[in-house]
């Protein structure tokens, strides 16, 4: 019975090798299908949008074409929703996400990040009549954010007593903001001014910023060639400005100086 016992556990740990050599090495694998799949959700203004004539663009699908152009193979755009950028990391539907996603402790027991190369400001928006200063004045208030982002869970966090409702992408939220479901939002600067040009009759505006988060390109946990490529890639293009360019062209600010060190 133990020789039965001891064979069975060795070829399950056989197995369990063999479904890693299968996974490992993701970069290896996107030279050698001449492709890399890289998620983006869109609808997120100033980072993943699509333009007057029908083109994916943005800060994130412009850093996703840099990172395709540079690996030396072809982009495939993978659009997903915001709900959805951890999970396809970790099913492999995708071989890094490019999406204004924020690095956060509880993220990284899932998936592994780049070092940041960018960032988002946090921010609470309601029409002027509406007086919020702080998490505090949220309480019994119906807030609007979009769901398993990092103003999701900061929402959560520190206003206990608000009433949250959640939208699956920033396309959905600012429809819901412009056609009067909610008129107070948590989400992002850019978010909210492109919720403004379609809400001109009562605009929200800033209340107060929840905080700066840094973004990280994600990635499969434990494939450390590309995440030693990528963390390479952006401290160069961040070094030598291109990134930074290509982040002032849609947000029209600068990054910090400090960010691929934070």
């Amino acid at each position: 019975m133990k020789t039965i016992l001891k064979v069975a556990a060795s070829a399950a740990v056989v197995l369990m090798i063999a479904a890693t050599a299968a996974q490992a090495d993701v970069l290896e694998n996107i030279k050698k299908s001449g492709k890399v799949r890289i998620a983006v959700a869109m609808g997120s203004p100033e980072y993943s949008y699509v333009d007057g004539d029908l083109k994916a663009t943005g800060s994130d699908v412009e850093t996703a074409r840099l990172i395709a152009k540079d690996l030396g193979v072809k982009l495939d755009l993978v659009e997903i929703t915001n709900a959805a950028r951890v999970p396809t990391v970790q099913t492999g539907k995708a071989d890094m996400v490019v999406s204004a996603l924020g690095i956060t402790e509880e993220r990284k027991k899932a998936i592994d990040y780049s070092v940041p190369y960018a960032t988002l400001s946090l921010i609470v928006a309601a029409p002027k009549n509406v007086e919020i200063k702080n998490y505090a004045d949220l309480a019994g208030k119906r807030i609007g954010v979009t769901r398993a982002t990092t103003n999701d869970m900061d929402i959560t966090q520190n206003a206990p007593g608000a009433q949250i409702v959640r939208f699956e992408d920033d396309a959905t939220l600012i429809t819901a903001a412009v056609s009067g479901q909610v008129d107070i939002i948590s989400s992002q600067s850019a978010v909210l001014g492109g919720l403004n040009k379609k809400r001109t009759s009562n605009p929200l505006e800033l209340k107060f910023t929840q905080k700066e988060t840094n973004l990280g390109i994600a990635l499969p946990k434990g494939e450390k060639p590309l995440q030693d490529w990528l963390n390479n890639w952006v401290k160069t293009n961040f070094a030598n400005g291109t990134l930074r360019t290509v982040f002032k062209e849609f947000h029209n600010r600068d990054l910090p100086d400090d960010l691929t060190s934070r």
